[in-house]
């Protein structure tokens, strides 16, 4: 009994933590613009997973469905779509300066972060949304680290202790 109740109280722990559970591509794309919030990206609790995985499930199928997509799950994509788009802003000079993190999920390009100026985020918007299989993409940026994010950031890591 000890044991069982011991394993329940720690996995309550764990449902708290934001972890990418569903394994959506995720990655820093740049890091020029010191102090920028990191964002949370789809690093979610055990909660929200269980929130979004009906949302996911259909929305991953109707794409199949509805004939939009050759794949039978619109999230098979997205591992292609991170890497193309990777290559592609790697060769844009729009890219720099900023501190950047692409998230993909379900055909969806999100890039959350820091750029320098207005403009790039239409422009990079514009980049991920010529990409094949791209059905939408949303630059959510602060320009400059000194603005405030208008994404959900990382909660502050707890200070080392000696």
């Amino acid at each position: 009994m000890k044991l069982w109740m011991a394993l329940l109280l720690a996995g309550g722990v764990d449902d708290a933590q934001l972890l990418n559970r569903f394994g959506d591509p995720f990655e820093p794309l740049s890091a020029d613009i010191a102090g920028c919030a990191e964002p949370v990206g789809p690093r979610i609790s055990a909660a929200e997973a269980r929130v979004q995985a009906h949302h996911r499930a259909e929305r991953g199928t109707t794409c199949w469905l509805s004939g939009e997509c050759s794949e039978p799950n619109a999230y098979r994509y997205d591992a292609r779509i991170a890497a193309a788009l990777r290559e592609r802003l790697a060769a844009l000079p729009v890219l720099h300066p900023s501190s950047l993190w692409l998230t993909v999920q379900g055909r969806v390009v999100y890039l959350e972060g820091c750029v320098a100026g207005a403009d790039q985020g239409a422009a990079l918007e514009a980049a991920a949304r010529a990409l094949p299989d791209v059905q939408q993409a949303l630059a959510v940026v602060a320009i400059g680290a000194a603005a405030r994010p208008p994404y959900r950031v990382m909660p502050p890591r707890p200070a080392d202790k000696d």
